[in-house]
């Protein structure tokens, strides 16, 4: 039987000075102490040349459970930003455990009619997926308004905050390819591969997400995963538990079809450290990844350990293990004409 084509990766239109950005609880609640994080977010976006607007369930102390409101409310909310015209990009204000609740309730014709991007990590890394695999949307795996914007790119270092700024503006603003991504001595080679270098699209998220995703009906087809260079990073639980995750992958085939790997940081996993009973990062993933001789790419900055470099989901990258790099080879945005750059 002949599969159905892949949808093509959708971009959403380049944002404009002054465009409307919407700051929304599309996961978890907003917490009082919180509320002066949120607000530097709104200023960060203001700096930039935006226009910005906070949703409405975005509410200090309001709350259901672990969610920002029911999941039906977060979708209905969400679907109105999404067939808004004016609105022109939504941030997530957190992450959480929401997500899961509402995938089946999104509106997946307006996101195909306008496509904006969507800007997160953590629990949206399952919209970012779900969504590429109904629509080829390209997800914007970014930095969470209130403790990203707000939180972890206030204690960088002032030439690190700008660096970002720059970053964050062209990809939302910008038809051409960034690039280059601005590589730190933190970034390490784990296996360099025949070659040492991958070239495909980008995939990926949370890790934990990305498992949960494929076990649903929105799953990625395993076809989305060829020459793909998968990205992930974790946060919590144990190294047991990642080392399961991966077994994961490996055990769907995912494992198989992917040309490269990059990791990001890891933040509070318990269980790694480098002995015969806890090993380090490096080690857990080259022992799932057994003889697959493909590159992989560590300690690279995105995920929950600090602020994000931008990982836009469906959108072709080179990378280089051997001299550690992680290029972007094609806009994540499209001209407002609908034309895409040469």
């Amino acid at each position: 039987m002949t599969r159905p084509a892949l949808p093509p990766p959708l971009r959403p239109r380049a944002l404009a000075p002054g465009d409307l950005v919407v700051i929304a609880s599309l996961s978890g609640p907003l917490h009082g102490r919180y509320v002066p994080d949120l607000e530097r977010a709104v200023t960060v976006l203001e700096r930039m040349g935006f226009r910005v607007r906070r949703a409405p369930l975005l509410a200090a102390g309001r709350h259901q459970w672990w969610h920002a409101a029911a999941p039906e409310e977060i979708a209905e909310e969400f679907n109105v930003l999404l067939r808004d015209p004016e609105v022109r990009a939504v941030i997530a204000h957190d992450g959480g455990a929401a997500v899961l609740g509402y995938l089946d309730l999104v509106d997946v014709d307006a996101i195909a009619a306008d496509p904006k991007p969507i800007l997160g990590y953590s629990d949206i890394s399952l919209l970012h997926l779900a969504l590429h695999a109904r629509t080829g949307l390209v997800g914007f795996h970014a930095d969470l308004a209130t403790p990203g914007l707000g939180g972890a790119w206030q204690t960088a270092p002032a030439a690190r905050r700008a660096e970002l700024e720059r970053l964050y503006t062209t990809l939302l603003t910008s038809t051409e390819a960034i690039g280059a991504l601005p590589a730190t001595p933190a970034w390490e080679c784990w296996r360099a591969g025949r070659s040492g270098r991958a070239e495909g699209p980008l995939i990926g998220g949370l890790l934990n997400r990305i498992v949960l995703t494929q076990a649903t009906r929105f799953a990625l087809p395993l076809e989305r995963f060829d020459g793909a260079v998968l990205f992930w990073e974790e946060m919590g639980g144990q190294a047991a538990h990642v080392w399961s995750y991966l077994q994961v992958l490996r055990h769907s085939g995912i494992l198989d079809r992917i040309s490269g790997m990059v990791v990001g940081v890891p933040r509070e996993i318990h269980g790694l450290g480098g002995s015969d009973a806890s090993p380090t990062l490096p080690e857990l993933v080259l022992d799932v990844l057994g003889d697959r001789d493909i590159p992989v790419l560590g300690n690279v900055e995105f995920g929950h350990a600090g602020p994000n470099l931008p990982m836009p989901v469906g959108i072709r990258v080179a990378l280089d293990a051997r001299r550690r790099s992680l290029s972007l080879l094609e806009p994540a945005a499209r001209a407002a004409d609908g034309r895409e750059a040469a």
